[in-house]
């Protein structure tokens, strides 16, 4: 029994659907036991693809095409099929786009093109034929011959209206790609930045390398890290939460320009702008400063969005983002003059507004903070949200960045930057400390922080600062955040979008 091809059809059971399918593989099973080749062939190798197909005889005539006698051999799923009596029509499609195929009863044998009439939706088939067009001009395959390569066990989505329910295409992104041309798009596009990402790197003479992905201790980032043992030394490790100190250990060891596209893990919350796996692209260079690095992040986010999706002018959310005019540079305290009327430089202001804002002395420890820690909080509550067009914003306090270099005219801020886009933060960067003493300092403060009840605060790193003691040269670093990146490219509202395969409860 062939499955309904209409919407209007009556709907089988998936479970009757599923048994009808295991029914015909087991035929397929019966027949190769009787000689006839294997159930699952494997000698099939498909000689173009479909978009190559529509490339080469775009604007060809249908009179032209037939008298070029064009051939071609694809495979793929089948995606529609049309049975009409002596002829039918399928569609496969490949990694490339879909392509037609025309199936004659007469041309590839009756026996075969009566088998042919009850595969199945999903089943991989391959076809060889002439190429022609049809009389509404669209482009397919005359078939001499068709296999079917894979029976298809479960029925695929409506092919019109695909998958559904957000969490299946989540869940089973499998399923999304083959029903989703969007979804696929969007992940041909991440590759195509990555990859732009990876060029742009290599061009101005950055090294690629390899850093651990199992750390004894770790750092780079606040963050509560994942917890693991490591059997065979008997210790416990963590997975990374950043690369940053062993990137920097390279620069001391004579690297001067490195980077790591890399895999990070952070053990906290989910939400459309977190995934507890995720991935950086971090990088280092000798010499340079904080305001070198905004340069250079600004051109290699515009180089990524050109090669990716091939324009500056972005939409998100049915706004534009203009990533051609120059990025604007701000410090904390700039704007938030800009996007409020906050007695920025007031410290009891501050804190009657935080408190307003619902933040609590309790966890947030208000009267303690330095007047520049006052003013970030202030700033990610109220100034955040509002920075639409592409803002770099700089001079972070230095409680909060153990890993940055202070400012030598205000040496209770650092160095700092955060790149937003859409109210977002897509990057950090900063000039690094380079003075072991003072980084010794600044880790013995994040200990005492992890003393008084701070998870996310950092270990103490003796390797890291016995490394910056043999000196590290003036250096700056950023990370980018691959997947808020590709958020902005394609549009896409949550971060689960952009990756294959988010992390999600277990059924």
């Amino acid at each position: 029994m062939s499955e309904p091809l209409s919407p209007a059809a009556p709907a089988l059971d998936d479970n009757q659907l599923m048994a009808e399918r295991r029914e015909k593989l087991q035929a397929l099973r019966a027949r190769q036991a009787q000689g006839h080749g294997p159930a699952f062939p494997n000698d099939f190798k498909p000689a173009d693809k479909a978009a190559e197909l529509f490339a080469a005889h775009a604007g060809q005539t249908p009179e032209g095409l037939l008298a070029q006698k064009s051939t071609a051999k694809v495979a793929g799923r089948m995606m529609l099929k049309r049975v009409m009596g002596k002829a039918s029509f399928c569609t496969l499609q490949d990694s490339s786009g879909r392509i037609q195929v025309y199936v004659k009863g007469e041309e590839i044998g009756e026996e075969l093109y009566e088998q042919f009439k009850h595969w199945d939706l999903g089943d991989i088939v391959a076809a060889e034929g002439t190429m022609f067009k049809t009389k509404t001009g669209e482009l397919s395959i005359h078939a001499t011959s068709v296999r079917l390569l894979t029976k298809s066990l479960r029925p695929m989505p409506d092919k019109f209206h695909g998958v559904a329910d957000q969490e299946v295409k989540y869940r089973q992104r499998y399923v999304d790609l083959m029903t989703d041309e969007h979804a696929r798009t969007r992940f041909v596009a991440r590759s195509k930045a990555v990859s732009s990402i990876r060029e742009f790197m290599v061009s101005h003479q950055f090294l690629e390398v390899e850093t651990p992905m199992l750390h004894p201790i770790p750092g780079g980032a606040n963050a509560k890290p994942f917890v693991t043992h490591h059997n065979a030394l008997d210790q416990e490790m963590f997975l990374r939460i950043a690369p940053e100190l062993y990137l920097k250990r390279l620069v001391v060891g004579g690297f001067d320009r490195v980077f790591e596209i890399n895999r990070n893990f952070r053990n906290e919350g989910i939400s459309v702008r977190h995934n507890p796996e995720f991935t950086m692209m971090e990088f280092y260079a000798a010499y340079w400063d904080y305001q070198d690095l905004m340069t250079f992040t600004e051109g290699l986010v515009r180089h990524a969005a050109q090669q990716a999706v091939g324009t500056l002018q972005l939409s998100y959310a049915g706004k534009p983002v203009d990533l051609s005019a120059p990025f604007e540079r701000l410090t904390i305290r700039e704007a938030i003059e800009k996007y409020t009327d906050a007695e920025v430089d007031n410290r009891d202001w501050l804190i009657n507004a935080l408190r307003k804002l619902g933040l609590t002395e309790e966890k947030h420890k208000l009267s303690s903070r330095s007047l520049a820690s006052l003013q970030v909080l202030y700033f990610e509550e109220t100034v955040e949200e509002k920075l639409w067009a592409p803002t770099f914003i700089c001079e972070h306090p230095v409680e909060i960045s153990p890993l940055a270099r202070a400012s030598d005219t205000r040496p209770e801020v650092t160095e700092r930057f955060e790149l937003y886009i859409t109210g977002r933060e897509f990057g950090n960067g900063f000039s690094e400390l380079n003075d072991a003493e003072e980084q010794a300092a600044r880790f013995q403060a994040q200990v005492a922080a992890k003393d008084s009840g701070d998870d996310e605060a950092m270990f103490f790193d003796h390797d890291f600062v016995r490394a910056l003691e043999y000196g590290m040269p003036p250096t700056g670093g950023c990370g980018i955040g691959i997947d808020r990146l590709m958020m902005l490219l394609t549009d896409s509202p949550s971060i689960r979008d952009v990756i294959l395969f988010p992390a999600l409860r277990r059924e």
